[in-house]
């Protein structure tokens, strides 16, 4: 006997909830990016600093997230701020402590670290 899957209309998914953030942040973890996991720990080291600095809740919350691949391959670690649409290379711990404390906390981009601007911005 040939059973019929489900017409989709009788599927059911429930909406997704996101609680609210001024900023998403996404890190590039992929291999081609640093090769002995450098963007990983990266990533891994940012519940803590975001706790530090006060952006893991309220007004200022950052949401982060990992990607596999910019397809931007040099100078990692790479990441991304968004909605400001800024790309930043080199992102050490040091370096991750200012982009938080200059950008993601005064407003300021760390200029000297980006490589890219989202369109219609440009590089300084």
């Amino acid at each position: 006997m040939n059973e019929s899957p489900l017409p989709l209309t009788a599927r059911r998914v429930e909406k997704p909830k996101i609680g609210d953030y001024r900023r998403h942040l996404l890190v590039c973890v992929g291999t081609r990016c640093t090769e002995h996991g450098e963007s990983q720990a990266l990533f891994d080291s940012l519940g803590e600093k975001f706790k530090a600095a006060g952006l893991d809740q309220g007004a200022l919350r950052v949401k982060r997230s990992r990607v596999s691949c910019f397809a931007a391959c040099k100078g990692g670690p790479v990441m991304c701020v968004q909605p400001d649409g800024v790309w930043y290379y080199d992102v050490t711990p040091a370096n991750m402590d200012r982009i938080i404390a200059e950008h993601l906390v005064g407003g300021q981009v760390v200029e000297e670290l980006v490589f890219h601007r989202g369109p219609g911005q440009e590089v300084a």
